[in-house]
Formats: structure tokens, sequence, C-alpha cells
């Protein structure tokens, strides 16, 4: 093994500290600071334990005190290296003082000078006024702790409470997470197919019963989410790109023509496999791009059933998919010829009572997310499909 693999370890301490607390039930944990070891010109040195987990460490409640006296329990402690103290917890609650400390270590005790701030103690209540506690120093020993008792360190202390169950992860947690370990994994762009697989991923993970939600509800859902991860990988990737020196105006320029049609190109292959996937699981047979006249993007049920002269037409579907449309709606005319009423899936945001008119006549069919549905003329919202009724039309066929 070498000697980094081996730095990468946790210590036997470590790993002493782990069972010690996975066996008792409870520690409390902190990172040693200036002020534990006097470095801050404070009352005494000693640990300072945190207040909000008084009850895994003292009996006594962290009230104002009124009198001249701050009242203490003694306790034992055994250090991780056999080390044993008779030390005392104190609560200072008078006038502006709200703490406890940990105290009295004897002399020659080695864990209280400024060579430990940043190390990481870990305090674990073995039985009446016991205790197990260890000093620890690496890396390796701290993500050690944190990834075996699912503690946190960001407070700089933390309290591993086996009775208490863990807090459930919050739907956008869970989101992060995922996204977080996708984007770690990548320093190039992947294909679009396996950025849209992630965030399919993340929302069947981290979103409860979201396949039993509406399909309108999945695709706007979906669309966002892909933006706001391509979005971040974007930044990632192209951070070296967009801060160096550029070498002249045309040198900026082809950068962010560059960063602009990646982005237009991820939109559309975004779309198209999100509506792929709520067919799938909807159970509705398709093609998507298929080699027919006009290459539309998606044909129900197949190709082949397109290709076939004696295959009814009332049961085939010829649809385009159009992030935008207001321009480009009628290159859809020109695909799938011998289906005569084309399906136009879109997310603009509202169209024209005029250009809505052109569509209605040309046999062009609107699918639009439900929730859109709004941004339309009221007169012609009657006329448009949303994703679920889309779906049911092309199961039913």
């Amino acid at each position: 093994m070498s000697d980094q693999e081996i730095a990468t370890l946790p210590s036997a301490s470590a790993e002493a500290a782990i069972e010690a607390a996975k066996t008792h039930g409870r520690a409390v944990l902190k990172f040693i600071s200036p002020n534990d070891v006097g470095e801050t010109g404070s009352h005494q040195c000693g640990y300072l334990l945190p207040k909000h987990a008084w009850q895994a460490f003292t009996s006594i409640p962290p009230e104002k005190l009124t009198g001249n006296t701050n009242p203490k329990e003694d306790i034992h402690v055994i250090w991780h290296d056999s080390l044993e103290t008779k030390s005392t917890i104190t609560w200072y609650g008078r006038k502006t003082r709200s703490e406890y400390r940990l105290t009295r270590f004897g002399r020659g005790f080695p864990y209280l000078s400024k060579e430990n701030i940043g190390s990481l103690l870990v305090l674990v209540p073995a039985g009446e006024r016991r205790f197990r506690a260890f000093v620890l120093d690496t890396d390796a020993d701290f993500e050690a702790i944190e990834a075996a008792l699912g503690v946190s360190f960001m407070k700089g202390w933390a309290l591993f409470d086996a009775t208490i169950p863990p807090a459930e992860e919050t739907e956008d947690e869970c989101l992060n997470r995922h996204f977080t370990a996708f984007i770690a994994a990548h320093d190039v762009f992947p294909a679009a197919r396996t950025i849209s697989a992630a965030v399919q991923d993340a929302i069947i993970d981290c979103i409860r019963n979201i396949l039993s939600t509406s399909s309108d509800e999945q695709l706007v859902l979906l669309m966002q989410l892909e933006h706001d991860l391509f979005r971040m990988l974007e930044r990632k990737i192209c951070k070296v790109e967009t801060t160096r020196l550029f070498k002249d105006v045309d040198d900026f320029i082809r950068t962010a023509s560059s960063i602009m049609n990646r982005r237009k190109s991820r939109a559309g292959k975004s779309l198209e496999n999100h509506m792929a996937f709520l067919l799938s699981n909807c159970g509705v047979p398709f093609e998507s791009q298929p080699r027919i006249d006009g290459e539309p993007d998606i044909v129900v049920p197949s190709a082949d059933a397109y290709l076939d002269p004696s295959f009814p037409l009332e049961r085939l579907i010829v649809m385009g998919l159009k992030t935008t449309c207001k321009d480009r709606w009628r290159q859809v005319l020109s695909e799938g010829k011998r289906v005569p009423t084309k399906h136009l899936l879109t997310m603009q945001q509202g169209i024209s009572d005029n250009q809505l008119k052109q569509m209605h006549s040309s046999n062009v069919k609107l699918v639009v997310p439900k929730e859109i549905h709004c941004k339309y003329p009221a007169s012609h919202r009657a006329m448009l499909l949303s994703i679920e009724e889309f779906i049911c039309h092309a199961k039913g066929i």
C-alpha cells in the first residue's frame, strides 16, 4: 500500500471513536478552537461544549443564574491513549456568560495546546458521569467520522444521537446531492441524453410520487431541472474558457457563439429526451427520429407502421417537438406527409391569435403543457391539447 493510500485511511483512534459512539449511542463532536486552548485571552482554558447538545453531557440545564456560584459536575474521562482524567463540566450562566466548559485535566495534559487547534474532540457518554474521549487530527479521520455517524461539521460541532432518527432529506437537498455528484464526475460536456437521464433518475429518487403526477407537470419540471443542471455544469466546464484573456474580439465572439449554440442544441434535445421518457412510462409505442420523409421527431406507433400502406391512417401520429415555434411551426408540415394532421409539442409561452388561426387551417394540433395554456388567447385554448390529453389519445388509437 502506498503512502498516499495509507494517508487516506482513518486512524485506529478514529475507528475506536466510531465504535464507542455507536456502542453508547451518543457523541458530542467539536473542533478545538483557539478559545479552547486560551489563545484568545478568554476566561480560562478548557473545551467549550455546544450548549444546544447539553443533554448529551450534563444534567445541568442552560438556565440563567442569579447566584454567585456556577454549577459543576465532576466526571471521569478515559482518553484514546488510555490517559484518565478527573475533569469537571461547569455551566457559566451568570451576567453575559452562557456556556459550558470541560476543564481540569491535570499537569502535562497533551491536548490543550495551540498545536491542537483544528483537531476534532469526540466526547462519548459511557455511563453515569463517565466518558470516552478522542482527539483526532487528520482529514481522513474527520471524513470517516462524518460518514460513519452521518453528522455534519458545518457549525463547527455536531451531535450524534442514535435515539433520534436522522432528519429526512428534503427534495431540494436530494436533487442537489444528485446534481453535485453528476457535475463532479464530468470535466467535459456529456451527451445530451446522459444529462437528461441524470435528471430523470434524480426526480424519481427525490420527488415522492412524481410518476403519479400528470405528464404535464412532469415535463415542465424535467425541463426546468435540466436547465438548472446544465447551467451548473456549464459554469464548471466553461470557467477557464470564459475567464481567460481573449486574443481579440473575433476570439471572444467565437467563444460566445460556441456557448450559445450548445445551449440552443441542449434545449431541443432535452425536450426530445423527456417526451420519450414520458411516452415510455405511459406505455405508448413510438419511434424517435425515424427515417421517413421529413424525419419527424416522433411517430406513433413506429416507422414500419407508417411505411406500411395497409396500416390504418387514423392510427398514425406524426409529431414535431419545438421548444419555441412562433416562426418554425411550418417545418412540421413537410414531415411525415402521409399523415395530414400534424401534432406539434411546444413549450412556447403563448402564440398570437393570427398564428393560431394559421396553424389550425394547416391541420396542426398544438400540444402544450397545461400550466402554459393560460398564456394563449382564450378563444383558442379549447383547441390546445395538454400532454396528458395527447398521451391518452395516443394510447387509445
